[in-house]
C-alpha cells in the first residue's frame, strides 16, 4: 500500500472519532485517556528516534529548523491562534468562533499529518508505515474533540461528523501535495519531526498527566515497547 492508501484508513480513523460521539451518549473518558497515553508514547519514540535524527542527518542545522518550525506551527495553530482546545470529549458550551478558530488550527495539524506520512514513505517503506502508526492512534481522539466541539457550540450532529471529515480531506490532501511539490517532499520530514514531537509531549501527555493510578503510566510507556517492537518488524 502507498501513502494515499494510509492516509485514506489516517482519515476514516478521524471519522469514527467523530462516529463515537453523535452515536452515543456516553463516552469512557478513562479509555479514551489511555489511548491518548499510548498514542503519546508511540508518537514520541518515532520523532525522537527516527524523525528528528533522520531529518538532520540529511539536513544538518537547517533540518534542524524546519524541525522547529514544525513544533511552532502546531502551537501556533492550535493554542496561540485558538482559545480553547484539547484532546479529549468537550463536557462545557462554547462558542462557535471557539469551534471554528479550533477546526481551523486543526486543518492546519491534520495536513502536517498527511505531510508526515507522506514525507515517512519517501524515505522508506517501513518509516512510512511507523509515522502512519503514530498519526493513526491520535486520529480518533482527534476526531472525537473536533465533533464534541462543534456540538457544545449548538452544531448538529451532521455538522460534527462533516468537521471530522474534513480533517480527514486535509490529511489526504497533505500527501498528495508532498508528492507534487518538491520543497515540501524535501523538508516535510523535518517538519513532520517537529509537529509529532510537540503533539506528543504538548498535546497528548498533559492529557493524562498526574492523573491517579499507575494505568495512565503502563499504557504510555506500552505505547514505547510496542513502537520498538514495530520497528523491530519493520526495520530489524
Amino acid at each position: 500500500m502507498n501513502a494515499l492508501v494510509y492516509a485514506l484508513i489516517a482519515a476514516a480513523a478521524n471519522v469514527a472519532g467523530a462516529a463515537a460521539v453523535t452515536t452515543r451518549r456516553a463516552w469512557s473518558t478513562r479509555t479514551l485517556e489511555l489511548l491518548i497515553a499510548l498514542a503519546a508514547g508511540f508518537m514520541l519514540s518515532v520523532a525522537l528516534t527516527d524523525l528528528v535524527p533522520e531529518a538532520i542527518t540529511r539536513d544538518g542545522e537547517r533540518g534542524a529548523l524546519f524541525i522547529l518550525a514544525g513544533f511552532l506551527l502546531v502551537h501556533l495553530t492550535q493554542h496561540a491562534l485558538v482559545g480553547h482546545f484539547h484532546f479529549g470529549e468537550e463536557t462545557h458550551a462554547v462558542s462557535r468562533r471557539v469551534s471554528v478558530s479550533a477546526l481551523a488550527g486543526l486543518l492546519l495539524h491534520t495536513f502536517g499529518d498527511g505531510v508526515a506520512i507522506a514525507s515517512g514513505f519517501i524515505v522508506s517503506p517501513q518509516l512510512g508505515v511507523l509515522v502512519f502508526g503514530a498519526i493513526f492512534l491520535h486520529k480518533l481522539p482527534e476526531g472525537l474533540a473536533i465533533s464534541s466541539l462543534m456540538l457544545a457550540a449548538g452544531g448538529t450532529r451532521a455538522a460534527a461528523l462533516g468537521a471530522a471529515a474534513l480533517l480527514g480531506v486535509a490529511t489526504i490532501a497533505g500527501v498528495l501535495l508532498t508528492n507534487s511539490f518538491g520543497p515540501l517532499a524535501h523538508y516535510g520530514l523535518a517538519l513532520s519531526g517537529g509537529v509529532t514531537l510537540y503533539v506528543g509531549a504538548s498535546n497528548l501527555i498533559p492529557e493524562f498527566q498526574g492523573k491517579a493510578g499507575w494505568w495512565h503510566n503502563f499504557a504510555f510507556f506500552g505505547g514505547v515497547a510496542i513502537y520498538f517492537a514495530a520497528r523491530a518488524v519493520t526495520i530489524g
